[in-house]
């Protein structure tokens, strides 16, 4: 699942992962990669840290594998994320957010592949309700973190996350919320694979 910023995915991801009784992974993915390297967790948030004006969790978003000068470091923690993504297909159903995931598990049968958006005005209202930014701090997030991920994944995927040509279903959750926009992905899950 890949998504906007503000548009809730991470929550959805969850709601999902609880209705399915699967597993999701976003964050733990790259903390494993970390440790799978022998990186301490803390030089990868460390490294993650950007907009050091804005002091909250969601800072690190801008940069998922770090602002290292240069790419060796992000390319050894992609590979090893990779690796831990495939890992974690194989061995199970599970939700996977973000990390190219639908890049890496494109040649996986029994995937389905979704983008969450929602309108810019609804993805600002999320950034200042729901995470506490100001107005201004939520524009510059939406910014410097929609760059960010659509740079990593042309980086690493070759295409940007919003894609419809590597994906199944891209739904816009204003229109269901959190919970409505969770149980329309279950019952569409379900369908599909037969649950």
């Amino acid at each position: 699942m890949a998504r906007q910023f503000g548009s809730m995915g991470r929550p959805i991801a969850m709601k999902l992962s609880e209705i399915l009784g699967i597993e999701f992974y976003d964050r733990d993915i790259v903390d494993q990669a970390a440790e799978k390297l022998n990186l301490p967790v803390s030089i990868v948030d460390e490294n993650e840290e950007t907009a050091k004006e804005l002091k909250n969790n969601y800072s690190r978003m801008q940069f998922p594998l770090g602002r290292q000068k240069s790419t060796e470091v992000q390319d050894k923690i992609f590979e090893a994320q990779k690796n831990i993504i495939n890992f974690m297909a194989e061995k199970e159903s599970c939700i996977i957010v973000g990390r190219c995931g639908d890049f890496i598990l494109s040649e996986m049968e029994n995937t389905m592949h979704i983008y969450i958006y929602a309108p810019y005005n609804i993805r600002l209202q999320h950034c200042t309700d729901e995470l506490g930014l100001s107005v201004d701090e939520g524009k510059r997030m939406i910014k410097k973190v929609d760059e960010a991920r659509e740079a990593y994944h042309l980086q690493y995927a070759g295409f940007k996350p919003d894609d419809y040509n590597h994906k199944d279903l891209m739904i816009n959750s204003s229109l269901l919320g959190v919970d409505g926009t969770a149980e329309y992905l279950a019952t569409l899950i379900k369908k599909k694979f037969c649950l």
